[in-house]
């Protein structure tokens, strides 16, 4: 997959930015993941960019994927005065986090139909 015209998302990327929200994932998040799936690595600017979202949408998008562990976030410092620039860059591919999604949900169900036939015994004792 490659990114689209102007570092946008192509329609593949969207359709799995849209299957991500399907099974869970904030759409914002998704759409970050994504994003850098393609990429060694980008400024949080690029990401905006890229993603249509504003910086506060992209900070905390970053913020759940790094507790999730999969971005690193490394430090530039820039040619002028202020703040060092923030790179990402993705710690797992695309089909790894796919199967930690499938894990997290058969989990789920599990639990979840433990619960349903626990409360067919309750009904029927």
């Amino acid at each position: 997959m490659e990114t689209g015209a102007f570092g946008t998302l192509t329609p593949k990327q969207e359709e799995i930015v849209t299957l991500l929200n399907g099974v869970g994932m904030k759409r914002n998040v998704a759409k970050v993941l994504v994003y850098l799936s393609e990429l060694p690595e980008a400024t949080s600017r690029e990401i905006e960019r890229a993603t249509d979202l504003r910086q506060p949408e992209v900070s905390i998008a970053m913020r759940e994927l790094k507790e999730q562990e999969w971005v690193n976030c490394r430090e530039s410092k820039t040619e002028n005065k202020g703040r060092p620039v923030k790179i990402y860059s993705i710690s797992l591919g695309l089909n790894d986090i796919t199967n930690i999604l499938e894990q997290k949900k058969r989990q789920e169900a599990e639990t979840q139909i433990s619960m349903i036939n626990r409360m067919r015994e309750c009904i029927e004792s």
